[in-house]
């Protein structure tokens, strides 16, 4: 599947240097997708001169023209929806339905940016001298290296490419080598859209060095990178070397506040809908279910009876909600988690193993504690798979400061029906974005990102693209006769 594919440089697809290839598996089968190409040191130094001369090209192409094809990108997406879905379907593992909703956020992210391109606003101040003018202007940043995660990589992709294309930057993207092909049908779509030659580059292969590499060259001005915070710190120190501009969105541990004047019923539906997507492989995914005590009972009850619902199989197949978790690797992190939990003192309700009847695959039931504590291990690390620990709480000041016992801060999630209280905790929680009875966090309009150990710079919205600019100010003299 990966042979009309390769590294993407200068415009072509083409086979690695040294024609290395790596295998990508099928999460739910366990069987190999394909080979893909693996990137040498030779392809990334083709790649860095292919991006050099793509931003020259690039930041003096009229914002009006990158706007239309930065449009065209989101139109094809658009067209290409199944295809991408399958990719989704196939690499990470999450069902055909789910892949679709992905691949029109990503279409979604191109639109706006397309909107953005022709909205890079400068400013003239008024000067201090009767006899000079002081203008405020922006520039692209320069080269950009996108590293890409493999939980979205479509739409995590999209966010870096189509807002360092709206600024008039060149990018160099990085998949991981568990999702090769999903970015990579997305970056043959923006060839086909009209990018040209050199301003889109793609490298397939060893994400550690591939991005030691390319943070290692002077031509790179610019990191977007998400992943975990681990990851985050090694390359924060690693673009200190160049002073590299760094977007950052790592690790999140979400909690989800339950007050006592909900509906339960509506409650437990978001609840599912937020911590299942991706099966839980997702940095917003709630991670500490926090239910008022009055509520706890009704709140764990419906949860039960609707998780246990919930289908279990292939992404391909139709009806399917849980797919596999994408690795193994993430499996077995799942298994330990959960084997430490209930070492701790917690309860399994549901799930706690692999389901019955799969012989591969990477399955895990979707899993539902009782009587969790919050020094508990899964209260600090997250748990980025199909797990639910619940915990209650007495009263508004208690639950804040409990909340907001974290290093990490993306995202909360808060119901009530007291739009008074609603307000105040929004304000107080300590992450970059919060959602109050609604499961929806990222969309295309709004600024994404979080605070603390969770990075920093925000993806989507109008504020994202201020990270791809350099400020410039001018003071200009007048001379009058």
């Amino acid at each position: 599947m990966y042979e009309k594919f390769g590294q993407f440089i200068d415009g072509k697809w083409q086979k690695s240097s040294s024609g290395e290839t790596y295998e990508v598996l099928n999460p739910a089968t366990e069987e190999i997708i394909g080979k893909a190409s693996k990137a040498d040191n030779k392809d990334i130094e083709l790649a860095l001169k292919s991006a050099e001369k793509g931003l020259e090209i690039w930041k003096n192409t009229s914002p009006w023209e990158r706007a239309k094809i930065i449009r065209k990108i989101s139109e094809l997406i658009r067209k290409n929806v199944d295809i991408l879905s399958k990719w989704l379907t196939l690499e990470v593992g999450k069902p055909l339905t789910e892949g679709a909703g992905e691949v029109g956020g990503a279409a979604d992210i191109f639109e706006w940016n397309s909107e953005e391109t022709k909205r890079i606003y400068g400013e003239t101040l008024q000067s201090r001298f009767p006899n000079t003018r002081i203008h405020v202007y922006y520039q692209p940043v320069g080269v950009v290296a996108a590293l890409v995660p493999w939980n979205f990589p479509i739409i995590l992709a999209s966010r870096k490419i189509s807002t360092a294309l709206a600024a008039g930057c060149s990018v160099i993207v990085k998949p991981d080598v568990i999702t090769p092909g999903s970015v990579m049908q997305l970056v043959e779509i923006c060839k086909e859209a009209g990018v040209p030659p050199g301003v889109i580059n793609l490298l397939s292969g060893d994400p550690a060095y591939i991005s030691d590499k390319l943070l290692s060259s002077d031509i790179i001005k610019k990191v977007s990178i998400t992943g975990s915070t681990r990851v985050g710190k090694l390359i924060l120190k690693k673009a200190a070397d160049k002073v590299q501009r760094v977007t950052m969105e790592l690790s999140g541990h979400s909690p989800f506040i339950v007050f006592d004047d909900v509906d339960i019923n509506k409650v437990t539906d978001m609840a599912i809908t937020a911590k299942f997507r991706n099966n839980g492989q997702v940095c917003i995914s709630p991670g500490r279910f926090y239910i008022h005590e009055s509520k706890k009972t009704d709140f764990t009850k419906l949860m039960l009876e609707k998780t246990k619902k919930l289908k279990i199989g292939n992404g391909m197949d139709k009806g399917t909600v849980l797919g596999p978790l994408t690795t193994k690797k993430r499996l077995e992190e799942i298994e330990s988690l959960v084997e430490t939990t209930k070492k701790e003192g917690a309860n399994v309700l549901c799930g706690g193993k692999r389901p019955a009847g799969f012989n591969k695959g990477y399955f895990y039931e979707p899993t539902i504690f009782d009587n969790v504590k919050d020094d508990y291990t899964i209260m600090k690390q997250e748990p980025f798979g199909p797990l639910v620990p619940i915990l209650t709480f007495k009263n508004f000041d208690e639950i804040v400061e409990r909340a907001n016992n974290n290093e990490l801060g993306l995202a909360s999630y808060i119901y009530t029906n007291d739009m008074k209280k609603a307000n105040k905790a929004s304000e107080l929680m300590e992450s970059g974005t919060v959602a109050v009875n609604t499961p929806v966090v990222a969309v295309a309009e709004a600024p994404f990102g979080g605070i603390k150990q969770t990075g920093y710079g925000r993806e989507g919205g109008s504020m994202a693209i201020k990270d791809y600019l350099n400020i410039k100010y001018t003071h200009l003299g007048v001379h009058y006769e």
